[in-house]
């Protein structure tokens, strides 16, 4: 199944490895909560990665000797966003705002991007298609009304 942006449905697997290995399980094991990280910056449809400063908040002393901190350090000695690779993406087409879905709606992070805080490596587990979603607003009552999503043209 091919998704928005030439991205392809692969269950279980990151499309490719992240320029520094992250484990939300250690993380969400230390208390940090994903809207610590992942804010939801007006108007709320994307969901941001975290800023270097705030990362080397902490590991400016912790595990400051691993390699993997040494190159968050580097991006951050040197202004520059880590090259994350997203995982998941809706087609340019689809209006989704996570405000909407998160704050409004109160679905969890988890319904659509699954058990994060049990991995160390994210993988792209729930298709983010339209069946998917459609069977989710089902389920909630949410409309299935083409232009709910949809822009017209």
């Amino acid at each position: 199944m091919v998704l928005a942006a030439g991205a392809v449905w692969a269950q279980g697997r990151a499309p490719k490895p992240q320029p520094i290995p992250f484990s939300h399980k250690v993380h969400v094991g230390l208390g940090v909560k994903c809207a610590d990280c992942h804010t939801l910056p007006a108007p709320g449809d994307l969901a941001t990665y975290p800023k270097e400063d705030q990362c080397m908040a902490c590991h400016a002393a912790i595990q400051s000797d691993s390699p993997s901190i040494r190159k968050l350090a580097e991006f951050h000695r040197e202004r520059k966003p880590v090259p994350w690779v997203r995982i998941y993406k809706v087609a340019e087409y689809v209006v989704f705002s996570h405000q909407s879905h998160y704050r409004q709606a109160k679905i969890s992070c988890e319904t659509c991007h699954g058990p994060v805080a049990a991995r160390d490596v994210i993988t792209l587990e729930k298709p983010p298609t339209m069946k998917a979603c459609m069977d989710c607003h089902d389920e909630r009552g949410a409309s299935n009304e083409c232009n709910f999503c949809h822009q017209p043209f």
